[in-house]
């Protein structure tokens, strides 16, 4: 075996493994969601070939509200981690210096080093109407009876936020640690104000890790489940839970495909679009 060939197996080789896992776990799983999806029951082991699954989403209006309900706090909930984590990402990668820094984000990591349940069970404790929150609101005068805070759209959007947060940090803390400082100076100098240092230099130069937090909060936020539905409760309308409830629940797997293939290529328009209004591409937001 020549050297070339000896380094194309090798390449294969290596390729081998993301090969089988995009193939066994991702295309081949999603072209049976697709063949589930576009079939009908006729009968206990008959199917015909049918759209009545899709048609079925555009008839309830309960599927579509909760579909572009999901959207929409999922849209919310990505602006909100991004104007949440961006000045503490900024804090710590440019104001922050040795130890203290590295202290800063483990302190961002420590939250994330305990399950997603648990962590939601930890907001409910807090929201309750026995929880802190609302005991220290009555202790302090504010409310002469207990508060309930759970159950209601704004504890959906706290749970999201704060379930999602590392994944902005991380990747605008990576971008922005590459930021010279010179180039925040010479701004200065150059008789440039907060505002134009920060919409002229810091967030272009930050913009590849700004899309990239907002592609994986967006995508934990629309297929959350647990957040939505233990902080919601049973009128959270998310649109998981849809999902859940036709494999679960009533066995009615080619509505559940259906949904679920919907649920793919809502968030990849989004995606596609937030990336041609940001002016970017997955090779500039990866690299």
């Amino acid at each position: 075996m020549d050297k070339s060939s000896y380094t194309r197996f090798s390449l294969w080789i290596l390729l081998l493994p993301f090969v089988l896992w995009l193939l066994l776990l991702i295309l081949l799983p999603h072209v049976d969601m697709v063949s589930i999806s576009l079939r009908e029951r006729v009968s206990a082991r008959n199917y015909t070939f049918s759209f009545k699954n899709y048609t079925e989403f555009f008839i309830e209006p309960l599927y579509w509200r909760t579909f572009v309900r999901t959207a929409w706090m999922s849209v919310l909930a990505t602006l909100i981690t991004l104007l949440i984590a961006f000045p503490v990402s900024y804090y710590i990668a440019k104001m922050m210096r040795g130890r203290l820094k590295a202290l800063l984000f483990i302190l961002c990591l420590i939250p994330f080093w305990v399950s997603e349940l648990v962590r939601t069970y930890g907001w409910m404790i807090l929201l309750r109407e026995t929880g802190l929150l609302s005991t220290f609101l009555q202790w302090i005068g504010l409310s002469d009876q207990p508060v309930e805070m759970l159950y209601n759209d704004v504890a959906i959007m706290i749970g999201l936020v704060y379930t999602s947060m590392l994944f902005m940090v991380v990747p605008l803390v990576t971008t922005l640690d590459s930021l010279d400082d010179s180039l925040i100076e010479a701004g200065y100098d150059l008789g440039g104000s907060n505002w134009n240092v920060l919409t002229e230099i810091i967030i272009p130069h930050a913009m590849p890790g700004i899309v990239s937090g907002c592609i994986v909060v967006f995508m934990l936020s629309l297929g959350n489940y647990l957040t939505p539905i233990l902080l919601g409760g049973k009128d959270s309308l998310w649109f998981t839970e849809q999902i859940f409830t036709q494999f679960i629940t009533r066995f009615n797997w080619e509505q559940g495909s259906a949904f679920g293939i919907l649920l793919l290529i809502l968030s990849s328009l989004i995606v596609w679009a937030g990336l041609k209004l940001s002016r970017q591409s997955f090779t500039n937001v990866m690299s």
